[in-house]
């Protein structure tokens, strides 16, 4: 089996939709899409990632099934320091850097700055579940650390969603801790990360990622990535996201 997750286009969160750049990056990735065979496609309720997908729909004649736990993560935390609620992804070097259990698969979520924000674990568990279920349906059952290929296949399977919501989707399959890749990695707009299964032992499967945020389809385009999920390159920089 392969999947793919792809973020949504440029946003503008003002109206849940694309800007004009996003429009252009869904096109672009729709074309990349339509050569490929698509097995299945699933969507974040959201209107900037059921837009994204529309474009590829539209190219390839398919429909989408849509599923609430692939909107973006919704867990806010109120951040002692600024005052404010923050998504679990936006914290500073200086702090999340200092929390050991935080680069722990089994403890970053019963740490107290998480168990502060309430549903934390309620919604990494929700999403963690609600993706077995669709792989489930799929030929693959979660066993544990691993998944039991019932009925092992070659199908392709899409979810087009959120950067928070794909990093809580990798550390799932991947048994990875989401907090380092919340704050170490970068999903560009329309890019595509790529998981296989492998079956090296009958009947085990493991997912294995062989892409992440691929952008080759802008590219191809001339068409520079979007800034959206990056924070300021250096401190001086005013015009970027602090």
């Amino acid at each position: 089996m392969r999947i793919l997750i792809i973020r949504h286009g440029d946003p503008d969160y003002s109206i849940d939709s694309l800007t004009e750049k996003g429009w252009r990056e869904a096109e672009y990735l729709a074309e990349k899409l339509e050569k490929e065979r698509l097995d299945a496609i699933y969507c974040s309720p959201l209107g900037r990632a059921r837009d994204t997908a529309g474009c590829t729909l539209k190219h390839t004649g398919k429909t989408a099934k849509t599923f609430g736990w692939l909107r973006e993560f919704q867990a806010p935390i109120f951040d002692k320091n600024t005052k404010k609620l923050c998504g679990p992804w936006d914290l500073m070097p200086s702090f999340f850097t200092k929390v050991e259990d935080f680069y722990h698969p089994d403890k970053w979520a019963d740490t107290d700055f998480m168990r502060s924000g309430l549903r934390v674990k309620a919604e990494y568990n929700r999403v963690g579940k609600g993706l077995d279920k669709v792989l489930k349906a799929h030929g693959y059952e979660r066993k544990g650390k691993y998944y039991k290929a019932v009925h092992p296949n070659r199908d392709t399977i899409v979810f087009f969603c959120h950067f928070g919501v794909e990093c809580v989707m990798l550390s799932h399959l991947l048994g990875i801790p989401p907090v380092p890749l919340w704050q170490g990695f970068c999903a560009a707009p329309t890019s595509v990360t790529t998981l296989y299964t492998e079956e090296r032992e009958e009947g085990v499967a493991v997912f294995r990622c062989a892409s992440f945020g691929d952008i080759s389809h802008l590219y191809v385009h001339n068409e520079p990535p979007a800034f959206a999920a990056r924070f300021c390159e250096t401190f001086d920089c005013k015009e970027e996201r602090h």
